[in-house]
């Protein structure tokens, strides 16, 4: 009976062990929220947002700090402050920021949009915005274990003007190349403008607020269920996306799992085709959103072409597909990369920013070592001054001279040396014989007698007044 009493205790006391686990990390968030912007309409819902998130994250086990309707130099200070929390916590710290409002892409680069910005030209928005990479690089200067960016900023472009030259929507920030332990997450998709919603919360953060109250789901469930529930309420036009870097689980509600990650297996288009034939076609695009790979929205696109979740299907493939080759021009950042570009896309959102950039870079000296046929394309930014490996004999090449110029001038490479017979000598130990004719009579008148100098020269080297050298009388071994 007194096990069974211990028993009763010992259960409570695992589960809330286990609860407190979940919490076990540092866990810091940053709440923004932009509504009340001065030159362009207000946004109703994006401080709503911020009450509601903030909200879910201290139920969550976050330190919350909230902050609305920031001007640029406010978010500065903000984000820095945030960073400072972040460091003084200590590495094993969950860093997230969440933010909701406008956001732009100008030149390929996201912009958060304080509300002072009051631009005239599109080259304003990066002196009076401020640049998501910027945010990203601050949380990435302090140690942490983990950095959330959940961005419900991809609404419609307030400025007339510069949405005629600027792209729509955000573009592509890929976790994978950069820092490690790094998850973000878009309120749609790349290139591609959410909704604000017409209730209290925007769709992307009404169906944030009750995925992230699902206990013991990792945080890639939490916003594959995000990316279906919106893009049912908005019936396909919105789709949210997401890019991870995470080595870790990391879960709102409930226990970490540890240990590495589970590897995620991709299938091919064929495999796709099989699996989602005979599916009627609002559960074929429930299977394929939950996926968001190119792979399933290729084989929905190609099952389903005649309905309009199939055409929707097909706009997101084509537009993802054409951000991800804008992503690599930006990214190579030269007049060729450009032009590649706008040769495969010549009609669309990013046509006038491309063919501006290729403008800009057209005189730019293209240092890149030249593409070989049949080899695979060589990155722009690859470092040009990599050894050499002098295979099948041939030389190394001659260092680059560095002169005043804009450009590099190589020195011509040395004549190459050529092994020339040396001519015979004669074996060691053979006796050299020296042959010298007897000097010819001398006669002189009778008188006084006088002295003579004779020279000998040997080995070319002068032995008297006259006779040293190879211009003098003597003979000897020649000097080689």
């Amino acid at each position: 009976m007194f096990r069974h009493a211990l028993l009763k205790l010992m259960i409570p006391a695992a589960l809330l062990a286990g609860a407190q686990s979940a919490f076990a990390e540092n866990r810091l968030a940053l709440v923004i929220g932009q509504s009340a912007y001065r030159a362009v309409p207000a946004l109703p819902n994006p401080v709503n947002d911020a009450r509601a998130v903030t909200q879910l994250l201290t139920d969550s086990g976050f330190e919350v700090s909230t902050a609305s309707d920031l001007s640029q130099t406010q978010m500065r200070q903000t984000v820095s402050e945030f960073a400072g929390k972040v460091a003084a916590k200590g590495a094993d710290t969950v860093a997230l920021v969440f933010y909701a409002g406008h956001g732009l892409q100008i030149d390929g680069e996201n912009f958060l949009v304080p509300i002072d910005i009051d631009p005239k030209r599109e080259a304003d928005i990066p002196i009076q915005a401020v640049r998501l990479n910027d945010i990203l690089n601050t949380l990435n200067s302090v140690p942490s274990r983990m950095r959330i960016l959940m961005l419900d900023a991809c609404r419609n472009n307030p400025f007339p003007e510069i949405s005629k030259t600027a792209g729509g929507g955000l573009a592509i920030v890929d976790a994978k190349v950069g820092a490690p332990g790094t998850f973000l997450s878009f309120s749609t998709s790349p290139g591609a403008v959410a909704e604000d919603g017409s209730g209290a919360n925007s769709p992307y953060t009404t169906a944030l607020l009750a995925a992230g109250k699902e206990r013991g789901i990792p945080i890639e469930e939490t916003f594959k269920r995000v990316r279906l529930a919106v893009n049912k309420v908005t019936e396909g036009r919105q789709t949210p996306w997401d890019s991870s870097s995470l080595v870790e689980d990391f879960r709102f509600s409930g226990a970490s799992v540890p240990g590495p990650k589970p590897a995620v297996v991709k299938k091919t288009v064929a495999e796709w085709t099989r699996d989602l034939r005979g599916n009627p076609v609002e559960a074929a695009n429930e299977l394929i959103v939950a996926d968001g790979t190119d792979e399933a929205y290729e084989a929905f696109a190609g099952l389903y072409a005649q309905t309009q979740l199939g055409k929707l299907a097909r706009d997101w493939l084509d537009r993802h597909i054409r951000m991800v080759a804008w992503n690599n021009a930006v990214i190579l950042n030269t007049a060729a990369g450009y032009r590649a570009f706008l040769a495969r896309f010549p009609n669309s959102d990013l046509t006038a920013t491309a063919r501006k950039l290729e403008e800009r870079l057209r005189n730019r000296p293209d240092f890149a070592p030249p593409v070989v046929a049949g080899a695979g394309a060589v990155p722009q930014n690859v470092a040009l001054a990599a050894p050499t490996c002098p295979c099948n004999g041939q030389p190394s090449p001659s260092p680059v001279k560095r002169v005043n110029t804009p450009t590099k001038r190589v020195e011509p490479e040395p004549p190459k040396r050529v092994d020339r017979k040396p001519p015979r000598r004669p074996p060691p130990d053979d006796d050299v014989v020296i042959v010298r004719r007897p000097p010819p009579p001398v006669y002189e008148p009778a008188g006084p007698p006088v002295s003579i100098g004779i020279g000998i020269g040997i080995g070319g080297f002068g032995g008297g007044q006259r006779g040293g050298g190879n211009d003098g009388g003597g003979y000897g071994r020649r000097a080689y």
